[in-house]
């Protein structure tokens, strides 16, 4: 069946599982004869609690480290960087628990040859199939709030409720309805994986004030019905935590708590599972069938374009599932983990992963999904104001390479090379901007100008300005600088800090670039014409990433990397995700960026989930078909879970690697791109579709204007292109001709008018 992923055997571990979810609620389903295991997530579960208001301290004085890095003093310049770092580090991401549920006694723990499970992507319904005339349906309702899971063809017995964290349980029934509900504390402190300790993790145990609010160390409360009838019956869950926002207290009042989640199953209990499945179903597709790809006419030739085809679906399932309005952004896991000390605390990574997650969610039509990142902007905006003026005695607001529920901004402790990396709100700004250049014009884009992009700018604006110095040759470049998770050796030992790293250039050239553009077309004050005067004068000095023997360079200066194989490909940002250097005619920067990616893959990048997913999105922007093919047929192989959950290889974890989503969700960036671009008020379709998939067809990629397209192809041939207009412009539409020709039309659109684009 398409959209559909299947299994003949139970899940092996979590990596397994089917993910199910509403943006806020998650659930893992193993799909366990006889007895079910559904582990479970809210977004908003975290260890931890707020920062204690920001008192501003003196400015930070990063002169010392500015000067060793101008004098190449590797040693000392690292050394001063550790001085600018936090005492602390950032929380995890929490589980709830679990719920095991006994729907087929007879079953339990046994598989019969029959056996199946299947995860339904255009429906977001999980079914698990005995073989022995027992069925088991899973969902999580985005319309109410719930999730339902309905067995038919055995007696079910009451559903067991746990916990990692310490949980108080309690069960009644009433009118033939057995309510079950758990309720704790998430911990107050939670240690990185990696950090090495007596005590990683510590549960509070102060009672809490009069309001019911605590420091640390949160409540939650899951409440679960049963209701069992003469054909087996039903479990309705809701579940709360006592989040109230990253500035306040949470609370620990956990009785309040389990009654906000007992009237959400109450009042979806006055409904039947169908009419509930009914609207969840509706809900869900609204989403979903926003976009579509069909590559079933090249799967007699080729099963793995069926593969990719189902892989494109399953990112895009994993976005709608994962993220939605007023929910929190995805994790490293999305808004799924099992494990009190995740791995990497499964927090927001802001130096890939965080940014990953969401590159195609403007592309395929799910721009509203987008939100949540876009929400934790504008947090960082406000959080990352101190760490600008107190790390480096700057202006606007700066973030680090991570960040958590409490929205922490400053360098944790640790090797430079990972956390004094200070650009993350630079990348992503791109993403409020990118929002905001896929509207068409109209009230809508003019509020998220005013209200995301433009306050965005002017505090990113105003750091990078700040963080620019004079480089050798007078340019000017971010000092300090890093690029992310890489060193470089001097002497033969290895080194972070330095100044004008490639991504750092780039980054400040699109936020300048952009401060002038946006900023400068719609200023409302003094202050902001003289930040434009400013940004305008600084990108004329700034220096471009360097090219060293036909290459892209990492470092502003020749510098050996110590992994020439390094996983990020940081230094190729302005190909992707960034576009200053996308593919159009080859010049210069063009093959120096395709060389510097063919020395890295040489040497052995793209070990990981999302670091293929990467090379992935450059070979689209790079129109090279056969890398981008092999890279997707790296992520359907070693690095997907027998679910096709994208895999990060990690020594010294149950069975070697980690479930990290965005692997999954940047390939359906890169697949998109495979089909349609637009850049610089050009759309460019087909511009690198793989040799293997040589008919197929796609509907409802949307491009930059806010345009969508749908395209069909034959035999390696564009057949059809259908354009529809969402506002009357000027556009020119690339299309392939006769053999390595590309054809280049100019078209006048008109809002709401559909377009024919015969392919020559």
């Amino acid at each position: 069946m398409r959209h559909t992923l299947q299994n003949d055997a139970p899940a092996d571990g979590f990596a397994d599982c089917y993910l199910l979810g509403n943006g806020a609620l998650g659930a893992a389903v193993h799909g366990r004869p006889g007895t079910e295991r559904l582990d479970l997530n809210l977004d908003t579960l975290w260890s931890g609690g707020p920062a204690a208001p920001a008192v501003w301290g003196d400015p930070g004085d990063v002169a010392p480290l500015r000067a060793a890095v101008a004098a190449g003093d590797h040693r000392l310049a690292d050394e001063l960087a550790r001085a600018l770092q936090s005492d602390r580090w950032v929380q995890a991401f929490q589980p709830l628990g679990w719920i095991e549920w006994e729907h087929d006694r007879a079953q339990s723990g046994k598989t019969s040859a029959a056996y199946r499970r299947s995860l339904d992507l255009s429906a977001a319904v999980a079914v698990t199939d005995a073989g022995t005339g027992v069925r088991l349906e899973t969902f999580v309702s985005a319309f109410d709030d719930v999730l339902v899971a309905r067995a038919d063809g055995a007696p079910t017995a009451a559903p067991l409720l746990c916990s990692p964290h310490p949980v108080r349980t309690t069960s009644s029934t009433r009118s033939g309805v057995t309510w079950v509900t758990m309720s704790g504390r998430a911990p107050a402190n939670v240690l990185p994986h990696y950090v090495p300790d007596d005590l990683p993790v510590v549960y509070a145990d102060d009672a809490s004030d009069e309001d019911g609010l605590v420091d640390a160390g949160m409540g939650f409360a899951l409440v679960v019905a049963w209701v069992p009838d003469e054909r087996g019956g039903r479990l309705v869950a809701a579940a709360e935590s006592g989040f109230r926002g990253w500035r306040a207290r949470p609370s620990a009042d956990v009785v309040a708590l389990a009654q906000v989640a007992r009237a959400r199953v109450e009042a979806a209990l006055g409904l039947g599972v169908h009419e509930l499945r009914a609207r969840h179903v509706r809900a869900h597709r609204a989403l979903w069938e926003r976009c579509e790809l069909d590559l079933s006419a090249s799967a007699a030739s080729n099963p793995h374009a069926k593969k990719a085809e189902l892989y494109f679906d399953l990112g895009r399932y994993l976005l709608v599932a994962g993220s939605r309005r007023g929910t929190q952004p995805l994790t490293l896991q999305g808004i799924w983990n099992a494990d009190v000390r995740p791995a990497w605390s499964s927090n927001l990574t802001t130096n890939i992963n965080t940014p990953m997650n969401y590159w195609g969610a403007e592309a395929t039509g799910l721009g509203e999904l987008h939100e949540p990142l876009l929400d934790l902007v504008a947090d960082l905006l406000d959080a990352g104001r101190r760490t600008a003026h107190e790390t480096y005695g700057a202006r606007g607001a700066c973030v680090h390479h991570n960040t958590d529920l409490w929205r922490f901004t400053d360098p944790v402790p640790g090797l430079p090379q990972w956390v004094n990396w200070a650009s993350a709100l630079w990348w992503l700004t791109d993403h409020a901007v990118q929002h905001h250049a896929y509207l068409p014009p109209g009230p809508e884009a003019e509020s998220v100008l005013e209200d995301r992009v433009l306050p965005a700018l002017r505090a990113c604006a105003a750091f990078a300005l700040d963080m620019l110095v004079p480089h050798a040759d007078r340019a000017l470049v971010v000092s300090p600088s890093s690029s992310p998770e890489h060193a470089f050796l001097a002497e033969g030992e290895p080194y972070a800090v330095t100044w004008g790293s490639a991504i750092d250039q780039e980054l400040v050239h699109d936020v300048l670039t952009r401060t002038v553009e946006l900023v400068g077309g719609h200023g409302r004050d003094a202050e902001d014409a003289d930040l434009v005067c400013e940004a305008r004068a600084a990108l004329g000095r700034l220096r471009a990433p360097a090219t060293f023997g036909g290459v892209r360079g990492e470092w502003a200066d020749d510098l050996e990397p110590q992994e020439p194989g390094h996983r990020h490909l940081s230094h190729l940002y302005g190909v992707f995700p960034g576009s200053r250097w996308a593919a159009g005619e080859p010049d210069e920067d063009i093959e120096a960026s395709r060389a510097a990616l063919s020395l890295r893959l040489a040497e052995g990048s793209g070990y990981t989930g999302w670091s293929q997913a990467w090379v992935l999105c450059l070979a689209a922007r790079l129109r090279d078909g056969v890398l981008a093919e092999r890279a997707i047929e790296t992520l359907l192989g070693p690095l997907s879970s027998r679910s096709l959950l994208d895999l990060h290889p990690l020594e010294g974890w149950p069975g070697g690697a980690v479930f990290q989503i965005d692997g999954n969700l940047g390939a359906v960036a890169g697949i998109a791109e495979l089909l349609v671009q637009s850049h610089h008020e050009v759309v460019t379709i087909l511009p690198a579709l793989p040799a293997g998939w040589p008919s197929g067809h796609a509907r409802g990629l949307r491009v930059r204007g806010g345009d969508v397209v749908d395209l069909e192809w034959r035999d390696g041939v564009l057949s059809s292109v259908v354009l529809h207009a969402s506002a009357t412009r000027e556009v020119t539409i690339d299309v392939p001709g006769d053999g390595q020709v590309r054809i280049r039309r100019r078209m006048s659109l008109r809002a709401g008018e559909t377009v024919t684009v015969v392919a020559p």
